[in-house]
């Protein structure tokens, strides 16, 4: 059963519903790509165009103010056309962007290419998740849902890989084949998507009971499974659990429409839907405000900091970047369903701000120094590495499985679609403004400034984030209740409306 046996038969995964997700987070691959090669691009792309550090933030950071757009809009379009369609969607405007990149003829054009991508990312990463959550059980959800996560990782190190492999052709060629090859995946997707089911949730959301029976047999393990997961959808959705028409009409109190949506999450929400709010909009600012794009991003600066001056060494050690993300990815998705949420966030911080706060250290003493100390330089890229590994670690792949299963179905595309507008709202802030923070008080003191806000951090998710390991997302909303606690040592009277 859903409820009964998560704990203790975690690791009973449904190859069917396995499939889904990583059909799912192929989208998650391409948007990682785009973000990990961008870091060795703009090396060629700066020395072409002869462009500023100004123009060079607005170029890292243009796809990210872009995907607000797509965020937002992805969570309404996934309600009314399904998750499904969505994905085929976001597939084709990565195609587009990627082809405008890849011809790039002038700054102007690559910045065009860059914010349709931008639009792509929006929507990819508010729908993967989503998808994967929604087809998982409770007990492989945290496994399944960061599997986008591990997308995003393994198309980072490819994009690192491409840097470093087109590295050595022409200047005027190199970069835009790393920018333009990724329209090749983003159109075999648009079209292999279309082999997927839709999710059964969505399609009870839509009255579609028949078609979301048939999809739920396939995605759990055996058919009690199966019959308890509809049960308790029904339930959610207002329809009798005993029902067994093909199609039912939805009473409109519980539908996903339009305004109503809207006005009923942002200005009238119940405390445990208040609750959730700020949970998931908190955990996505600050998965960002951390600093970890200023690390991915421009990793190529801060080993010209610490003393690698060589671009092509600099790119080899930003693969070591990416391979150190995705190793630790890994290991957050095999622990995520065992360990639980909170204890895997609670460690990451904890370590970020260890190696964050070391990294501000050692590369202040390594600038002071004018690159004399050696044993500086080499701390400086260990704690990069340190902060790589522990934001992968929890941070990284928490925040993505925590929003996807949080919100009720009624508000889950909407919810997740404002936590990823946030989500990238942040990540264009840093990415735009780290090069001028960095002028303005140092690399090392813009390392400080981001452990400081991990700090914060790490008091926000403690007294705010509940455990939601091995609940059913039918259940979320009542986790958020008055009363309800963080961990068992959090008093019960922290609640939600008081804030």
């Amino acid at each position: 059963m859903e409820n009964g046996t998560a704990g203790e038969n975690p690791i009973r995964i449904n190859k069917y519903a396995c499939a889904c997700a990583i059909v799912a987070s192929m989208i998650s691959i391409i948007f990682g790509y785009d973000t990990g090669v961008m870091s060795g691009a703009m090396i060629f792309v700066k020395k072409e165009f002869k462009i500023s550090d100004a123009k060079t933030e607005v170029l890292a950071g243009i796809l990210n103010l872009c995907a607000l757009v797509g965020s937002l809009s992805a969570g309404r379009t996934s309600d009314y056309i399904g998750r499904r369609y969505t994905i085929v969607i976001a597939s084709v405007i990565f195609l587009l962007g990627s082809v405008v990149m890849g011809y790039g003829p002038s700054y102007a054009v690559l910045l065009i290419g860059r914010c349709v991508a931008g639009v792509g990312v929006g929507f990819a990463l508010m729908i993967a998740p989503v998808y994967s959550a929604e087809v998982s059980a409770p007990s492989t959800r945290g496994f399944l849902s960061s599997l986008p996560e591990v997308g995003i990782s393994i198309g980072i190190l490819l994009g690192y890989l491409s840097n470093y492999i087109f590295s050595g052709l022409p200047l005027r060629l190199g970069w835009r084949i790393m920018l333009g090859i990724a329209a090749i995946p983003s159109l075999f997707l648009a079209i292999g998507i279309l082999r997927m089911p839709e999710s059964p949730r969505w399609l009870i959301m839509k009255g579609r009971l028949g078609e979301a029976k048939e999809i739920m047999y396939k995605v759990s393990n055996d058919p009690e499974e199966a019959e308890f997961r509809l049960k308790e959808i029904k339930k959610a959705m207002g329809i009798d659990e005993n029902c067994d028409d093909e199609i039912v009409k939805i009473p409109d109190s519980v539908k996903a429409q339009g305004e109503g949506v809207w006005k009923e999450l942002l200005l009238k929400p119940t405390k445990s839907l208040r609750w959730i709010l700020i949970a998931g909009i908190g955990i996505h600012f600050f998965e960002h405000a951390t600093g970890i794009e200023a690390v991915i991003l421009y990793s190529h600066k801060i080993f010209d900091k610490a003393g690698v001056h060589d671009h092509k060494h600099q790119i080899l050690a930003t693969v070591g970047v990416g391979l150190t993300k995705l190793t630790f990815i890994l290991l957050s998705t095999i622990l995520i369903d065992r360990v639980g949420r909170r204890k895997l966030l609670l460690t990451s911080l904890s370590g970020m701000i260890v190696t964050l706060t070391g990294l501000g250290i050692f590369l202040t003493l390594a600038e002071h120094s004018g690159g004399k100390l050696i044993w500086a330089l080499v701390l400086s890229i260990i704690t990069t590495y340190g902060v790589v590994m522990f934001f992968n670690i929890g941070l990284g792949p928490v925040t993505w499985v925590y929003t996807a299963e949080i919100f009720p179905l009624k508000f889950r595309g909407l919810g997740v679609g404002i936590g990823v507008a946030v989500n990238r709202l942040m990540n264009a802030t840093v990415s735009m403004s780290f090069l001028s923070i960095s002028a303005a008080i140092t690399t090392g003191g813009a390392f400080f400034m981001f452990a400081a806000i991990s700090v914060i951090a790490l008091i926000f998710f403690y007294f705010f984030l509940p455990e939601t390991k091995g609940k059913s997302l039918e259940e979320m909303e009542a986790l958020f209740t008055r009363g309800g606690t963080c961990s068992n040592h959090v008093s019960k009277e922290v609640e939600i409306g008081k804030y």
